[in-house]
């Protein structure tokens, strides 16, 4: 039986520019100090960089790789906009939100580069917010490919105008989701130093390719967040931001296992998959692009468009009467785009699984965690998000399911907007839920995808609704 939960810490990170990951840092106003308008070099591991310039009036910053310069301007009257220039010139502005209105005093300006978009950011007493965005790989047709390792390794920076700093390095996040937990191969913590971590999907300025994967430490008693890691993914030669992670220790190294969102861009002719990677590197400390392949979750009698949120653990044959030690991998099946439901395989090797269950009747439900029988009470439990979009009776909570998906009940804990993932932190006697919300951060320009807040609850006394749903 799994404990009541209360709301005990919301908390935003909202980095730009990654804590800890500055690769460039121009102080103006410090003697000594080269020239801002100088061209720096800047070579990155993946299409996730941040330049971000502290002025007092208009300025300008640009960052060019391929024969391609893209920068983004603060003009004197306030209005800012983006430049492309390769073999054509290309101008883009936001007739809603491209003029700073007449109350704001800018601070700072910042052009960024999450995955194949580029947006320009102006900052005040108010924040952050998104001023102009372009998506390099339909403005370019060809001409340079953001997530072309050759590319990134020849970035430079430069600025001009009243800048007093220029700093530039790694994106950080928007807002934070699809938080899980770091966990052994037995679906225990990973602690070190008795801290547990979490990955999550550090949000971009627009929709899914915008994001990439994060490594996160958790204080227990404060419930603070320090970024740690982000983690990329190369495949075809390409390096990507996948997402919706799960990070297993087992044994000597570490197991990555990821959604393909990096990649996701069209659903009529994108399909999205889980890759898998294996790594000795400590991947809970810097920046990591990790080789990775797919793996290949079975989809047996279903109608699945694609399958995502994978969550692994390798159980003893004990805990569910198979023959031999074995593996068990949550995931969610799209029958369509964005129609899904739960799905839980096995097998004794991650590469030859069968399905062992599919909640088919759920339309919006992902998230799909598998807790050990130490944290949930005694038995394995599969746990999920029901989305708003579900069915009457199946909307805007966390199911608690059997290893064959026969519901037994939901957690008893606050639901949030979005769909918010059920990642339960064993934290001494107690227990934490950390989830997530759909809070938007940057302004309306940027659309959906940059949520959200961290929610965080701690287990108080009294029981679950478990039991018959």
């Amino acid at each position: 039986m799994l404990p009541r939960f209360e709301v005990a810490r919301r908390l935003r990170p909202l980095d730009l520019l990654a804590p800890g990951m500055v690769d460039l840092d121009l102080d103006l106003e410090a003697a000594g100090a080269r020239p801002v308008s100088d061209s720096h070099a800047l070579p990155q591991p993946a299409p996730y960089v941040a330049l971000v310039a502290d002025v007092t009036g208009p300025a300008t910053v640009a960052l060019e790789a391929g024969g391609v310069r893209m920068s983004g301007s603060l003009g004197p009257d306030r209005r800012t906009g983006l430049v492309v220039s390769g073999a054509a010139t290309t101008r883009h502005r936001s007739r809603r939100f491209g003029r700073v209105g007449r109350g704001a005093h800018v601070d700072a300006v910042a052009l960024i580069l999450t995955g194949p978009q580029l947006t320009l950011l102006t900052h005040d007493r108010d924040g952050w917010t998104g001023r102009a965005r372009v998506d390099l790989l339909d403005l370019l047709d060809g001409e340079i490919d953001p997530h072309d390792p050759d590319w990134l390794a020849s970035l430079r920076v430069s600025a001009s105008g009243a800048v007093r700093r220029l700093r530039a390095g790694g994106f950080g996040q928007l807002g934070l989701r699809d938080l899980r937990l770091v966990s052994h191969a037995d679906g225990t913590p990973y602690l070190r130093d008795g801290r547990p971590f979490l990955t999550a999907t550090s949000a971009g300025a627009g929709f899914f390719a915008t994001g990439h994967a994060s490594v996160w430490e958790l204080d227990p008693d404060t419930l603070d967040l320090t970024h740690r890691a982000d983690l990329f993914a190369r495949r075809g030669g390409k390096v990507y931001g996948d997402q919706a992670m799960h990070l297993v220790r087992d044994g000597d190294s570490w197991l990555v296992a990821t959604s393909s969102w990096g990649s996701f861009r069209d659903p009529a002719v994108d399909e999205v998959h889980v890759e898998i990677a294996r790594s000795d590197a400590d991947l809970l400390d810097g920046r990591h692009v990790l080789d990775t392949r797919p793996l290949p979750l079975p989809t047996t009698g279903l109608h699945s468009v694609g399958v995502w949120d994978p969550h692994l653990v390798r159980v003893p044959a004990t805990d569910t009467g198979a023959e031999g030690n074995h593996w068990l991998v949550g995931y969610v099946s799209a029958s369509r785009f964005f129609v899904f439901h739960p799905v839980v395989a096995t097998g004794a090797d991650l590469d030859r699984l069968t399905l062992r269950a599919a909640a088919t009747e759920r339309r919006a439900t992902e998230g799909t965690t598998l807790v050990p029988p130490s944290v949930a009470g005694g038995a394995w439990r599969v746990l999920a998000s029901d989305g708003r979009d579900g069915r009457r009776g199946e909307r805007a909570a966390y199911p608690v399911f059997d290893l064959d998906l026969r519901q037994q009940g939901v957690i008893d804990a606050e639901y949030h907007s979005n769909l918010p993932w059920p990642t339960l932190v064993p934290v001494g006697e107690e227990l934490l839920l950390v989830g997530f919300d759909g809070t938007p951060a940057g302004g309306r320009l940027l659309g959906y995808g940059t949520h959200g807040d961290v929610v965080v609850a701690r287990s108080v006394t009294g029981q679950s609704r478990e039991g018959p749903a």
